[in-house]
């Protein structure tokens, strides 16, 4: 890998390691003074690797020379604590007395500590996703915003609230005691599924960057899988969803960057690996006695691998839907629920139900009633598209709509 090449892949995989690292030592409330030393540690490779050449272990160079830095900073720091301070009266802001651990563990314990500090009931959902990004997958402003389709100024005012009230509430970098561990991570888990959601449903037309996003949460999730305090089965079951739907990433979009739907896509191009692995996350996930969203979302998407249309796989995943919705009822929940309905039970059940949910702002909602009423009655179906066309807000779904119209009216 070239040098140009070699340090954004460095940035993304080791910067979240060591700001996990240094912001333990230095708690949340100084979390700027470590951002400063990681990116100042970067500059200084960029400068240095480009005079001298790579080093032998580029990523060695990235730790010493951070954890030289941050120990820097805490000798000139003590200066300011024992001359400075007691003048103007300061109280004390950083411990001489600390040490700079880059081990494996502790770099896994701390990312794994900063999920939940990120996490926090006290700042809201799309706070915590952007700090996910930023603080755990190393994406910058400009990415967030691409991402969430928001300006560089909003994505940048929303990080720097959160990260003032993070500051403000002093939350601490930790695990939660044994007592909290449950709940804390069922916001951890939150998070995480509306991160991979918003890669795998992205309105972003990045297509490199919905990847991106997927494989931050999984590899997210996967860390908690691995580490015995948050291997439960809720966390296995989400994991085992995400590897689902990812299985099918490269049979969703055709070379056009256009959106290839599931009856249309190529099976061939699933990842049959990604499936097996759903498969051992899912059977994982079996552990417990509590039933979570997660495994009937799993096992939903697990029906889904298989491609053959029979009546087995669409009774089961009506099930599913059932008692998904009994669980936590949302819209999007029912209107997919009404297509397996169709598969299972025939098109005119459907349609009675998808029309009692009467969403009519929701573009899906009149898509799914599009194809309904496809071979039902064909003026209906190209009146509920063109309805779905006119609500559509991405290119790409605003040229599969068109493209089913086009065929309706050439029938």
């Amino acid at each position: 890998m070239q040098e140009e090449e070699l340090i954004p892949h460095l940035f993304r995989t080791e910067y979240r390691k060591i700001i996990s690292v240094l912001c333990k030592v230095f708690g949340i409330e100084h979390i700027e003074i470590a951002e400063d030393i990681v990116s100042d540690t970067f500059l200084l490779a960029s400068e240095t690797w480009g005079l001298k050449g790579l080093p032998k272990n580029p990523t060695a160079w990235l730790y010493t020379v951070s954890k030289n830095k941050a120990l820097d900073f805490i000798k000139r720091n003590k200066l300011f604590n024992d001359k400075i301070s007691p003048e103007l009266k300061q109280t004390e802001m950083i411990s001489d007395n600390i040490e700079i651990d880059l081990s494996n563990k502790n770099i896994n314990d701390s990312q794994l500590q900063m999920m939940f500090a990120i996490c926090h009931p006290s700042i809201s959902t799309e706070a915590q996703i952007g700090l996910s990004l930023n603080i755990l997958c190393g994406f910058g402003g400009d990415e967030i915003a691409d991402a969430f389709l928001t300006n560089k100024e909003a994505t940048y005012k929303r990080l720097a609230r959160a990260k003032e009230k993070l500051r403000t509430e002093k939350v601490k970098i930790e695990f939660p005691s044994p007592s909290e561990i449950s709940s804390r991570l069922e916001t951890v888990l939150t998070t995480l599924y509306l991160l991979f959601s918003e890669g795998y449903y992205s309105s972003s037309q990045n297509t490199t960057l919905r990847k991106d996003l997927c494989v931050e949460a999984m590899r997210l999730n996967l860390m908690l899988v691995e580490n015995e305090q948050t291997n439960t089965p809720a966390a296995n079951a989400l994991l085992s969803l995400m590897c689902f739907h990812s299985s099918r990433f490269e049979a969703r979009i055709n070379k056009n960057g256009e959106i290839i739907l599931y009856e249309d896509q190529n099976e061939e191009l699933w990842n049959k690996e990604l499936i097996e692995k759903g498969e051992y996350y899912l059977n994982r996930s079996s552990k417990g006695s509590r039933l979570s969203k997660y495994h009937l979302e799993a096992g939903i998407a697990y029906w889904h691998t298989i491609k053959n249309d029979t009546t087995e796989k669409w009774e089961n995943i009506l099930q599913l839907y059932n008692k998904l919705l009994q669980l936590e009822y949302s819209p999007i929940a029912a209107l997919n629920r009404t297509y397996a309905l169709s598969k299972a039970n025939g098109k005119e059940e459907a349609i009675t139900e998808a029309e009692k949910l009467n969403l009519a702002g929701n573009h899906l909602y009149h898509s799914l009633l599009g194809n309904l009423y496809t071979n039902v009655d064909t003026i209906k179906a190209i009146q509920h598209l063109q309805t779905a066309l006119e609500l559509a807000r991405t290119v790409a779904d605003k040229k599969v709509i068109s493209n089913k119209i086009a065929s309706l009216k050439g029938k």
